[in-house]
């Protein structure tokens, strides 16, 4: 398989959860998995990372696992028969008393602090946008409602306040319980759904470390920026994360539609710009669920987020429960790859204005410049955390990154990292035969051969975290 820079996540489910499907689609390309903990249990979720794990072994590779996290229940009750018809200039009372199921003039709330959030003349937006509804008055638990935009409204579906402003938390009673379950089967990284704030992330990962401390686990946090106050607080929650997810379907309801390709731009160049991982999702080959190909839309809007430097394009329900996983990882792939090959090939290094205060980061920055204009086959970092590593994959660099790590789990971390190979290896304390190991294991998978030039870089001394600082260019013997 061509060696691809953007990373693929995708989504377990009843579509690809089976041994046999799961393999295919690890075969096919995927390098994270995340699980969607809005669905299933404790156990399920854990009967899933333990099958990624076994299967990702006997293949010979690390995948990462991303547990993602429900957060709040902004949703309407149920129907008496499932689902309504709800018709423009009708009526329809949203009440957070309400116990019987609904109807056509009202229903339930599961979110009941929706009255206090509101008042006349704001827009809900129910399902993802395709229902409309103007508040015309707010009395006690019940918010009156006039439809704006009718159409079918099944049980539970979600509600959304167009610009934003619903209160409730990021995490729920039912995150932290599983925060407990992610750390237990040491999920590599945790999503935070809704976050507002930088301290919604640092609550997140304080419970993270507080339920990790009993399995010596510490993941790495991805903020899912879907609400609109989240953008004006993008910067500090960047600083509190270790990445985002552009998570375009709740944002797309609230800001609008046609405000989020440029917050998608904006938001992969901030990350950037702060050395955090940035995740693209929603929607991205959605009519895959249901068709063998993809759009042409679809196509463009996949290719258009490698091309803006991503590390990971995320598959959703199209593997979770569409008929065609495989294909969809397949198709996916090949659009990575055809994007990454039209790519301008010069080597980026935004750093004029950049000044380095660490030791480690211009060793980085280096190894990255010295390789282009030398001809590298490769860049190789010798790193215990995998710092030294994220920061090379900030830019954009046409030579392939090697990271070499004693420790698995930041093998696993690595695996999201754009244009980053995490390998395996026993790092000996003596920097001559460290230096020597790494050679040889890059000549025994066929990355380098005799004559080949390539870049490496480590700490003296050796296993020292953030201890990175020494460069050296070498020839393959």
């Amino acid at each position: 398989m061509p060696s691809r820079a953007t990373k693929i996540v995708a989504t377990l489910g009843p579509a690809s959860q089976s041994p046999d499907m799961l393999e295919a689609i690890l075969r096919a390309g995927v390098n994270v998995v995340r699980l969607n903990f809005s669905h299933g249990t404790a156990q399920d979720h854990q009967d899933r990372a333990q099958l990624v794990r076994e299967i990702s072994h006997k293949l010979g590779r690390e995948v990462a696992i991303m547990a993602d996290l429900q957060g709040p229940k902004i949703r309407v009750g149920k129907f008496e028969q499932g689902k309504v018809e709800l018709v423009n200039g009708h009526s329809f009372l949203l009440d957070a008393a309400r116990d019987a199921l609904g109807d056509e003039s009202a229903v339930g709330l599961d979110y009941k602090e929706l009255p206090r959030d509101v008042k006349p003349g704001d827009t809900l937006l129910l399902n993802d946008g395709l229902i409309v509804l103007e508040v015309t008055k707010v009395h006690g638990a019940q918010v009156h409602t006039v439809v704006k935009v009718g159409g079918e409204l099944s049980n539970n579906k979600g509600i959304n306040k167009q610009g934003g402003g619903l209160s409730a938390p990021a995490l729920t009673a039912k995150d932290m319980d599983d925060i407990k379950t992610a750390m237990a089967l040491k999920a590599d990284y945790v999503a935070v759904s809704f976050p507002k704030s930088a301290t919604d992330m640092e609550l997140a990962r304080q419970l993270c470390h507080v339920a990790g401390a009993a399995h010596d686990h510490k993941p790495g946090l991805i903020a899912k920026i879907e609400r609109a106050e989240a953008i004006p607080e993008l910067e500090a929650i960047l600083r509190a994360s270790d990445g985002i997810m552009v998570a375009r379907g709740d944002l797309a309801v609230e800001v609008g539609n046609a405000a989020v390709p440029a917050l998608q731009k904006r938001m992969i160049r901030l990350a950037h710009q702060h050395d955090k991982v940035v995740i693209t999702a929603t929607q991205m080959m959605e009519s895959m669920i249901q068709n063998p190909v993809p759009t042409r839309a679809e196509v463009s809007d996949v290719a258009n987020a490698v091309l803006d430097g991503t590390d990971a394009v995320m598959l959703s329900a199209e593997t979770a429960a569409g008929k065609y996983p495989l294909e969809t990882v397949r198709e996916m792939a090949a659009i990575c790859l055809a994007a990454e090959a039209a790519h301008d090939a010069e080597l980026h290094l935004d750093i004029d204005h950049k000044t380095f205060r660490r030791i480690d980061q211009s060793i980085a920055m280096g190894a990255l410049f010295t390789a282009h204009y030398c001809g590298a086959k490769a860049i190789v970092a010798l790193t215990d955390s995998g710092s030294t590593a994220l920061w090379m994959s900030r830019f954009n660099v046409p030579v392939p990154i090697y990271a070499i790590t004693s420790r698995v789990s930041a093998q696993r971390r690595m695996a999201i990292f754009r244009n980053v190979r995490p390998l395996l290896m026993d790092t000996s304390a003596d920097r001559d035969t460290a230096l020597s190991d790494a050679e040889k294991h890059l000549k025994a998978r066929e990355i380098v051969q005799s004559g080949d030039i390539y870049a490496i870089t480590c700490g003296e001394p050796m296993g020292s975290p953030g201890g990175t600082n020494m460069l050296k260019m070498c020839r393959v013997s």
